[in-house]
């Protein structure tokens, strides 16, 4: 995963140097802004870093929508717990 930070970044520029074949990827796991904070929208502004360091690099990037994956055996399993009583 490429997330746009600098361990991530620097994790991939090193794999880089040392010969690896190197695919940036953004994981975007939460689309749902009626259950936001606020107006905004951060994974988009993070997926944009990521992209530039990828560019920066020059390696492959794209983004894949693992949201409802991470809603089904995330965010589902943990409202489970709690209702049960159980902290995940």
């Amino acid at each position: 995963g490429l997330s746009g930070g600098v361990d991530s970044s620097v994790t991939a520029h090193l794999l880089k140097e040392q010969g690896y074949e190197v695919i940036g990827m953004f994981m975007k796991n939460w689309h749902d802004e009626s259950v936001t904070l606020s107006d905004d929208c951060p994974w988009i502004d993070d997926s944009n870093d990521a992209l530039l360091i990828a560019q920066q690099l020059g390696i492959p990037f794209q983004v894949i929508d693992l949201s409802k994956e991470y809603k089904e055996r995330i965010v589902d399993y943990m409202f489970s717990e709690y209702e049960s009583g159980r902290t995940p």
